[in-house]
């Protein structure tokens, strides 16, 4: 198991991970178009990878314009196993090293996904979007965090 900034060249087996997730899938997966990820991972922020063998098994997403994690999804066969806890560690040290802004995210109520930002100390911050959680983290907390470590 490898961990690496996402590339160009990543974006294929991104989507193939992106819409294998059973929570928190797109009704519509072409509203994520391989230009998109391409323009987080390059232009608005950063992306990494976990590779196992030669399979991106889980990815991470940071956007520094809008100061949110745009993805972070693990395959379903690969749930369990630390990949989202090691990309999240990867990204959020990435995202302070640049800006001690605050980081948000939205997800699903009743979700793996809220069930674990909850256990990774995010906190919770009303609603985004259609009746999403909006989690945040700033830079201290994520100090703190990272020192339980």
């Amino acid at each position: 198991m490898t961990y690496r900034k996402a590339e160009i060249q990543d974006i294929p087996q991104i989507q193939r991970v992106r819409n294998s997730v059973r929570e928190n899938r797109l009704s519509d997966p072409s509203l994520v178009t391989d230009e998109n990820v391409e323009e987080f991972i390059t232009l608005r922020g950063q992306g990494w990878v976990c590779v196992i063998g030669t399979e991106i098994t889980g990815f991470a997403i940071i956007d520094l314009k809008e100061h949110n994690v745009w993805a972070l999804f693990v395959h379903p066969i690969y749930e369990g196993t630390g990949i989202g806890k090691n990309l999240l560690g990867l990204m959020l040290d990435w995202y302070f090293e640049h800006t001690s802004d605050i980081v948000w995210l939205g997800t699903a109520p009743a979700t793996r996904a809220e069930r674990f930002y909850r256990m990774q100390g995010w906190k919770e911050a009303g609603k985004h979007g259609k009746g999403e959680i909006r989690f945040e983290i700033d830079l201290p907390a994520w100090s703190q965090l990272k020192a339980l470590r």
